[in-house]
């Protein structure tokens, strides 16, 4: 009884904060009631502490065939939005520049069911991060990485209660092709045969910056010439997107643009060190993060 009390509070309260949920995403899973997301955000934060506490005087685990999976699965779920929210999109004659939140009809309620699927795969996501604590690989679990993927997960269930389709199709569309592309790296990249062919692993930053500048653009285009998408859903995305490019940039520099010293280059060893299976300067990239790894 305590807990339903809560709940009720917790919902009135988001309620007061932001006006009538859309009916018509009553009644789908996990969207109800905020509790499930904010529980199992926190469950994930606590699994990153205690995970590392947890590994600390262990050896890491190489998860080779369950990154494997994982990855497949992560790239397939996105592949499938992709073309899911063109078909949907396509079908309701939405305009790219400005679109609303009731015109399309039933195909409105199909890019809902798509972005659900989105929102639920930031859960998924949160697999990234353990698979970080179990291979100790922690130098990849930076504030970037943290930020972004507890933050994406409780923004799209907002997202879905107030503003499941009309705008808010573009960012997941784009989101869900950089997946394609990042997951497949990353699924593939676990295979030392595969590893020579994989050549685009150096765009996958840039794809993703162009992706949070894009996503900016067009969301700042419905508020040049509006069409009824709430106001505020506006500025607040284009500012979530605007923190996303500032942190990637600095990433980008540090990774990328940083040269190297004098003494660095002297001791990189002519061979690649092999160690559980995979690389020294194995290369991780996980919902849209990549950074190339250092051996610890």
């Amino acid at each position: 009884e305590t807990l339903k009390a809560f709940d009720r509070e917790v919902n009135a309260f988001v309620d007061y904060m932001f006006g009538p949920r859309d009916t018509r995403v009553r009644g789908w899973f996990l969207l109800d009631s905020y509790l499930p997301t904010f529980f199992l955000t926190g469950a994930y934060l606590l699994c990153i502490w205690l995970g590392n506490k947890f590994m600390k005087n262990r050896p890491p685990f190489s998860l080779r065939p369950h990154l494997i999976v994982y990855n497949l699965g992560i790239t397939l779920l996105s592949f499938y939005m992709l073309i899911e929210l063109i078909l949907a999109t396509w079908e309701g004659g939405y305009n790219l520049q400005c679109q609303n939140l009731h015109s399309a009809g039933e195909a409105d309620i199909r890019v809902a069911k798509v972005l659900w699927w989105y929102y639920f795969s930031k859960v998924i996501e949160f697999m990234d991060t353990i698979f970080f604590v179990l291979r100790k690989k922690s130098s990849q679990i930076t504030f970037l990485h943290v930020y972004h993927h507890a933050t994406m997960f409780n923004i799209w269930w907002c997202v879905l209660n107030w503003i499941p389709c009309g705008q808010s199709f573009f960012g997941p569309t784009l989101n869900s092709f950089i997946h394609v592309l990042m997951y497949s790296y990353y699924g593939l990249s676990v295979i030392p045969s595969m590893r020579k062919y994989l050549w685009w692993k150096k765009y996958l930053t840039q794809a993703q910056l162009i992706q949070f500048l894009l996503t900016i653009v067009h969301t700042l285009s419905a508020a040049v010439k509006p069409c009824g998408f709430p106001f505020g859903c506006l500025m607040f995305q284009s500012s979530y997107m605007a923190t996303l490019v500032i942190l990637f940039i600095n990433f980008y520099i540090k990774t990328y643009r940083k040269a190297p010293s004098r003494t660095a280059v002297k001791e990189i060893p002519a061979t690649t060190e092999i160690k559980n299976g995979f690389h020294k300067d194995y290369f991780a990239a996980a919902n849209g993060l990549q950074n190339n790894k250092k051996a610890q």
